[in-house]
């Protein structure tokens, strides 16, 4: 049986429309963002930083809080808002999860670990140590996906790296701006911004 011109042409624009939106990269799975804790004491920003994914805390309920639990005593009085908490995961071939290190300031420990967004809106964290006794948590995602930053990329020229500590945050409101975005009007002042620039990123951009 033919179809008629209107009709197949119909068929042919939804067939294109529907593999259009199953292999559009808009539809992969993205980690970046601002995140909330299983617990909700902290927002995670994870972006891509020298080509890998990092994370850092960039809101704490209670203002204040130093890695006094780190095995280092010379980071023990270093603030827990803009560390490191995601580090350097590596995208898993064939599929949408990352794999590096997490760090505990609860334990002042670092593990392997794998981040996998599950839909748009949750992150997976799965963390062991020595490939066993494992655990993880589900964070909330509290803020959009974050372009890649120019800071971030090790092509880019000119980005130089804070040298100091960001100001810690005053209130309990999270910041409302993400990776480097400019600020709205009356918005809360973000006290990181883009993580790609804090030092302890920064340094792990390869060598040119």
């Amino acid at each position: 049986m033919l179809h008629c011109p209107r009709t197949f042409a119909r068929t042919i624009a939804f067939s294109g429309l529907f593999l259009a939106t199953l292999f559009s990269p808009a539809l992969a799975a993205d980690p970046t963002g601002d995140w909330r804790d299983a617990d909700g004491f902290a927002n995670i920003r994870v972006a891509q930083c020298n080509g890998n994914m990092w994370g850092a805390v960039v809101w704490e309920k209670t203002p204040g809080g130093t890695d006094k639990n780190n095995p280092d005593p010379a980071k023990q009085s270093r603030p827990t808002l803009g560390m490191p908490i995601l580090i350097d995961m590596k995208k898993k071939p064939g599929a949408d999860a990352w794999e590096g290190q997490v760090y505990n300031s609860r334990d002042g420990q670092t593990y392997s670990a794998t981040i996998k967004p599950i839909g748009s809106d949750q992150l997976e964290i799965q963390g062991c140590v020595l490939g066993f006794l494992c655990g993880g948590q589900t964070w909330t995602r509290v803020g959009p996906p974050i372009p890649v930053s120019a800071a971030g990329n090790p092509a880019a020229k000119g980005a130089a790296p804070k040298s100091a500590v960001p100001p810690k945050t005053t209130g309990a409101a999270p910041p409302a701006a993400k990776g480097g975005q400019k600020q709205a009007a009356g918005a809360p002042a973000d006290p990181v911004g883009d993580i790609c620039l804090l030092p302890d990123i920064a340094r792990s951009a390869p060598s040119r």
